[in-house]
């Protein structure tokens, strides 16, 4: 009689293939920057109203990848962000 192999058979998937952040993403589309746009505000450390958008009730600059904003655009709002917590605007 053949030995059983402890492993997984041919036909079936381990349990981490079932989870869905280990499977790939079938509906990749393009993410648009917010202020990249023609009509988008200008990022300057005085429009507080703006900077307030992109940092967390903890006082910590939200990252890219949850606001969509662009790597370029991340930079000039994080060194505004800085700029507006030194002069005490946020």
């Amino acid at each position: 009689m053949p030995k059983k192999q402890a492993g997984n058979k041919k036909g079936k998937q381990s349990n981490f293939a079932k989870l869905s952040i280990f499977q790939p993403n079938k509906y990749k589309f393009k993410k648009n920057c917010p202020l990249s746009t023609k009509d988008a505000p200008k990022i300057d450390y005085k429009n507080v109203r703006l900077l307030k958008k992109y940092v967390s009730e903890n006082g910590k600059i939200l990252p890219s990848r949850i606001t969509n904003i662009s790597q370029k655009k991340q930079r000039e709002l994080a060194l505004s962000i800085k700029r507006a917590r030194n002069l005490a605007l946020i």
